[in-house]
C-alpha cells in the first residue's frame, strides 16, 4: 500500500480510459478492503493501518512547486464544478475530513476549498456533544447537518468521533462499538439512496510529524489558539487511536461509502491528493445546467 505506481498527471482530468484506469488502480491502494454489510469485518493483515505510509505520495510530481501550481488550478476549477453541481441539483456531496489532532483538516479546508463560493458550500467542525445533543441518539446532530440538494457540506471530523474517543477511552463496549459501526453504514447507505454522495478522507500523519506540528503551535504564539492541552493527553494514547482507527476504517468502508487513506505528512500532498479526487468524482457525476427557459428566448433587457 506504500508502494508508489506510475503517477497520472496532477491537475489533469485523466481523458482516456487507460488514464481513468490508472487513476482508480491508484486509489485503490489507498483504500482498505470494503467491509461486508453484516460481518463481523475481523482485522485483517490487507486492512492494517501500518500498511499505509504516511510519509509517501502517490499523487506527487516529485516537484513542490509544480504540486503547489496544481492545487491551485484544482481548487479553482473545483469553484466552477461547484457552480454547475449546485445548479444541476439532482445531487448532494458530502465529504469528511477525518484524522488525529494535527492531521491538516483546517488546512485541506484552506487549501482545497475555500476557493469555492459560500452558494452551497457549507462546512462544520464538529466538537464533543453539548447536553442538548447528549440527549439524543450520537448521529442525531449529524442528521441535522446534511447536505441539501445542491449542496456541498464539508465535515471537519465527524459521527466518526464517536466511534473513536469513547473506544479509546472504554465509555462503550466491543459490542457497542460493533452495533455502532452497523448503525453508521446503514445511516450512510440511507443518504447514498437518496442522493448524497460521500467522500470519507482519514488524513494519516505519522508520530513524529504530529510531534512537529504540535511544537509548532506551542512555540508561535499566532498559533497559540490551535493548540489545547488535552491534545497531549490524546497523543499520549496515539497506539489505542492508531488501532481504533484501523478498526474503523476495516468496519466502515463500504461501496456506497469507501474510504480513502489520504496520506498526510506533506501539506502539499495532502491537498493535491483531495483536490484530485474530489474533482473526479464530481466529473463522474456528468453534471449538466438544467434546460433551457422558452420564456427568456428572445428576451431583452431594457
Amino acid at each position: 500500500m506504500s508502494s508508489k505506481p506510475a503517477d497520472p498527471p496532477a491537475g489533469n482530468a485523466p481523458a482516456t480510459k487507460a488514464e481513468r484506469k490508472a487513476l482508480a488502480d491508484l486509489l485503490s491502494r489507498w483504500q482498505p478492503p470494503l467491509a461486508e454489510p453484516g460481518a463481523n469485518n475481523k482485522k485483517s493483515k490487507a486492512g492494517s493501518l501500518a500498511g499505509f505510509d504516511p510519509g509517501a505520495k502517490p499523487f506527487s510530481t516529485d516537484d513542490k512547486e509544480r504540486d503547489k501550481e496544481s492545487v491551485d488550478a484544482l481548487a479553482i476549477e473545483l469553484d466552477t464544478l461547484q457552480n454547475l453541481f449546485y445548479a444541476d441539483r439532482r445531487y448532494k456531496l458530502l465529504v469528511i475530513l477525518q484524522g488525529t489532532d494535527a492531521s491538516g483538516k483546517d488546512g485541506t479546508l484552506r487549501g482545497v476549498f475555500s476557493r469555492m463560493s459560500p452558494l452551497g458550500v457549507q462546512t462544520t467542525a464538529w466538537k464533543a456533544p453539548n447536553e442538548s445533543e447528549r440527549a439524543h441518539d450520537y448521529l442525531w446532530r449529524i442528521h441535522q447537518r446534511m447536505p441539501a440538494d445542491g449542496n456541498i457540506m464539508i465535515f471537519n471530523r465527524s459521527h466518526y468521533e464517536d466511534v473513536l474517543v469513547p473506544v479509546v477511552n472504554g465509555w462503550i463496549t466491543p459490542a457497542q462499538t460493533a452495533q455502532r459501526y452497523q448503525q453508521i453504514n446503514d445511516f450512510e447507505r440511507m443518504l447514498s439512496e437518496t442522493g448524497t454522495v460521500i467522500l470519507k478522507f482519514m488524513l494519516h500523519i505519522s508520530f513524529d510529524e504530529q510531534r512537529e506540528r504540535l511544537q509548532e503551535r506551542v512555540d508561535d504564539i499566532t498559533k497559540h489558539w490551535k493548540f489545547a492541552l488535552g491534545d497531549l493527553d490524546a497523543r499520549k494514547q496515539w497506539k489505542q487511536y492508531q488501532q481504533a482507527y484501523e478498526d474503523l476504517l476495516n468496519a466502515t468502508s463500504t461501496p456506497w461509502a469507501p474510504w480513502t487513506v489520504v496520506p498526510s505528512d506533506s501539506k502539499t500532498h495532502r491537498n493535491l491528493m483531495i483536490a484530485t479526487l474530489v474533482r473526479q468524482r464530481l466529473l463522474q457525476l456528468d453534471l449538466r445546467y438544467p434546460p433551457e427557459d422558452p420564456a427568456l428566448k428572445g428576451l431583452k433587457i431594457t
